[in-house]
């Protein structure tokens, strides 16, 4: 084996970093603008070419996304939430829907022997913002209710592996969940069950819970045909 000097990382490597921990660290949400390269520049001393390089570098990575004439849009968390992004943007709502279940029915029996008081208290929160979004009809704000409802569960978890994996999916879970919604024919399948089995401590009733509102989705999607995710608003 032949090993050489290690060298320092270039500047460019640096201010790779630094953006890539913005944008992990919740400083640049997905879908905002990041700053302008002059505005980079000066803001991290250093040159507009390395900004440019840097830029450049997560663009490819998938966590930018460049807009001819307008700008740099954050388009993902992490090189594995832009990996997920764009695989997911061609698969059909079926297959999205399968893998969402395998995830969130191994949360659910994990959570109930985990969760701390903390846990309950932000499913229950989550919980009734979801069902006030559905009985007064507003769809858009459902779809984030829900997803915070499986997103609290899921935390209550406290496996860091499974909760990142989460996150990353979760552009692909909310065109998921609003695709089926409209495939339901606003026909809510309940969540109280699942929050209830949480809440008592009894993994195999979290677990069928879960699993039976999955099904039930599944179903409906079945039967009204596969489609591509890319093709449901998001």
């Amino acid at each position: 084996m032949t090993l050489r000097t290690a060298r320092r990382s270039s500047l460019v490597d640096q201010v790779i970093d630094q953006l890539r921990d913005e944008i992990a660290g919740g400083g640049w949400p997905v879908g905002a603008k990041i700053p302008p390269e002059p505005v980079l520049s000066e803001t991290l001393g250093v040159g507009r070419n390395t900004v440019r390089e840097a830029v450049r570098a997560l663009t490819h990575a998938g966590l930018l996304e460049s807009r001819q004439g307008d700008g740099t849009y954050v388009r993902a968390t992490s090189e594995l939430s832009g990996a997920v992004r764009r695989r997911l943007e061609t698969a059909e709502l079926v297959e999205i829907l399968e893998v969402r279940r395998g995830l969130e029915v191994e949360a659910a029996r994990l959570a109930a022997t985990r969760r701390t008081d903390a846990d309950i208290a932000a499913i229950a929160v989550a919980l009734a913002r979801r069902d006030a979004a559905w009985a007064a009809g507003e769809h858009a704000a459902f779809v984030e209710a829900d997803l915070a409802f499986h997103t609290a569960l899921v935390e209550a978890t406290h496996n860091r592996v499974l909760t990142d994996l989460y996150h990353d999916f979760s552009a692909a879970l909310r065109a998921s969940i609003g695709a089926a919604g409209t495939l339901l024919e606003h026909s809510d399948v309940p969540h109280g069950p699942i929050a209830a089995a949480i809440e008592a401590g009894d993994a195999d009733a979290a677990t069928r819970a879960t699993h039976a509102c999955l099904d039930q989705i599944l179903a409906s999607t079945s039967a009204s045909g596969r489609r591509p995710v890319g093709a449901q608003e998001h």
